[in-house]
């Protein structure tokens, strides 16, 4: 059904800051639960954020204090800021939706 698309992923040194971007082809007022995760090669997929849609926040304990998500239902857009980039936060970063949609992901690269 919904179609998500991720951007902004790209290469960066270690303590750099990009932005992500998750853009939905529906309307994701009524999905409670959207989130970012990321595998790393010969690695699980894995959790990084999480946000409801009355804007409680989870985030996996690697990046508490670095990274921040969050949603506009009216764009239907979910960001995940990261500062303070580290080389162990290299991945493809993945969009989803109402823990049954994905998108394609994008690729974080980060240099040490």
């Amino acid at each position: 059904q919904v179609q998500l698309v991720e951007s902004g992923g790209g290469l960066v040194q270690a303590g750099g800051s990009l932005r992500l971007s998750c853009a939905a082809s529906l309307s994701i007022i009524s999905i409670n639960l959207m989130g970012w995760y990321r595998q790393a090669p010969g690695k699980q997929r894995e959790l990084v954020a999480s946000i409801t849609k009355g804007g409680s926040t989870n985030y996996a304990d690697s990046v508490k204090g670095r990274f921040t998500i969050s949603r506009d239902n009216v764009r239907n857009l979910v960001n995940l800021q990261m500062n303070s980039l580290k080389p162990e936060d290299t991945a493809v970063y993945y969009c989803n939706a109402g823990r049954l949609m994905w998108g394609q992901g994008t690729q974080v690269t980060v240099s040490s």
